[in-house]
């Protein structure tokens, strides 16, 4: 694996610090059981893959089910924002269903994770929803696969994306950013904790990256 740039904590609290101004910090502690909806057999091989060598990064597990939610990874690929809304009992896991699709429709948004948690904050579950228009429709599936499967393995700040991408080029191929990848890696050692809201959790992060 290439080794990331070096990273400050400054840098690493921008990472997880919510447009809010609140640092929170959460990963998975159960195995993560992923189920895809809206999309051919060829790529949903492709998305399983990409988010099996992101828990493998992660030296986290998978699993075939979850014996309380059966899935806790549900992916949901669609054309129109509208299409959710058909979507039998998705309104049971996403509640207020209706005011997110319309926010997403005037965001021209083309992806939205929703995550809920355990009592002690750790990561329980996530739906995650993909728009396939426009710029995504060119998208490599093995480029949207990699970028959903970091996005969904951290709860990362709503904002840490929004003007610099997750991923990089290193030749022809599409990474993960050698950084994201060290920082999924330390994010998920057994000293550290499951999820937290103070800013010198970054200080910790930050430390091993080094």
């Amino acid at each position: 694996m290439v080794k990331g740039k070096d990273v400050t904590a400054e840098e690493v609290a921008a990472l997880f610090t919510r447009s809010d101004g609140s640092y929170v910090f959460a990963r998975w502690v159960r195995p993560i059981v992923p189920v895809i909806f809206g999309v051919d057999d060829a790529t949903l091989a492709v998305i399983k893959g990409a988010i099996e060598a992101v828990v493998a990064l992660a030296g986290h597990r998978m699993a075939e089910t979850d014996p309380e939610q059966g899935a806790n990874l549900m992916v949901f690929f669609c054309r129109d924002w509208r299409e959710l809304e058909d979507v039998t009992d998705l309104d049971r896991l996403v509640h207020g269903l209706g005011q997110v699709v319309v926010r997403l429709e005037s965001e021209g948004a083309h992806h939205y994770r929703h995550f809920r948690f355990e009592e002690g904050g750790a990561i329980r579950a996530c739906i995650a929803f993909v728009r396939i228009d426009g710029e995504t429709a060119d998208t490599p599936a093995e480029t949207l696969a990699l970028s959903l499967a970091a996005q969904t393995i951290l709860l990362w700040s709503d904002v840490a994306f929004r003007d610099r991408s997750i991923l990089a080029r290193a030749g022809e191929a599409v990474v993960l950013r050698p950084e994201i990848a060290d920082l999924i890696r330390v994010a998920y050692d057994p000293v550290l904790p499951v999820a937290a809201r103070d800013a010198s959790h970054a200080l910790r992060l930050a430390a091993r990256t080094a």
